[in-house]
């Protein structure tokens, strides 16, 4: 679902089902030559998310704390911000698309950072409430729901195959230690994806 979160609001939507979270159908922008940041880069959509801009040809700065610098460059980040450090906010400036994988209340701090007609895509939306802010500066907020789409997954699946894109894996459980898993999770921070291993 991580990878199909970040194809749906980055390539292609691939179901017309409503969003109740807004009015209007998510669209994709265009990524070739554009400036992109991704917030929460290390994460399991963000590292996807990350790839996929790259992939299609945009300047991708990846935000996350420190200790993921290295593993970002090596996914194509162009540049790195460790929040940690520095405010993202603060230093980056005329950004065409801010793909926010943390969301929430917080999401409309980027607004700033982005040039007019620009696109902010918080994951996850919900406490958004710099509309106006958005609509005075020009600027799509806009988020969709993910759907399960066997065609896209088949389409990935060939990327994932070739190595044009790669998972990231933080740590393995058994199914037997699922409950390590969730540990795990609560504990935050994570680099890519948990992994269940079912015999």
């Amino acid at each position: 679902m991580s990878v199909l979160t970040a194809w749906q609001f980055l390539i292609d939507l691939g179901h017309d089902v409503p969003n109740p979270l807004q009015g209007f159908a998510h669209k994709p922008v265009p990524l070739a030559g554009k400036k992109v940041l991704v917030n929460g880069a290390a994460g399991g959509v963000g590292h996807f998310a990350l790839q996929i801009a790259k992939r299609e040809g945009a300047h991708v700065i990846a935000v996350a704390s420190g200790r993921h610098e290295a593993l970002l460059r090596d996914l194509g980040a162009d540049e790195f911000i460790d929040y940690t450090k520095t405010t993202p906010e603060d230093v980056t400036h005329d950004l065409d698309l801010v793909i926010d994988a943390l969301g929430g209340p917080t999401t409309g701090r980027f607004l700033r950072s982005l040039k007019r007609g620009g696109a902010l895509f918080p994951i996850y939306p919900l406490g958004f409430a710099d509309g106006a802010e958005a609509e005075k500066r020009g600027i799509t907020v806009s988020a969709t729901q993910v759907r399960s789409s066997g065609a896209q997954l088949a389409e990935i699946g060939k990327l994932l195959n070739d190595g044009s894109i790669r998972v990231v894996i933080d740590s393995s459980f058994t199914l037997e230690d699922a409950a390590k898993a969730h540990e795990r999770a609560a504990k935050g921070h994570i680099q890519g994806k948990i992994v269940l291993d079912v015999k």
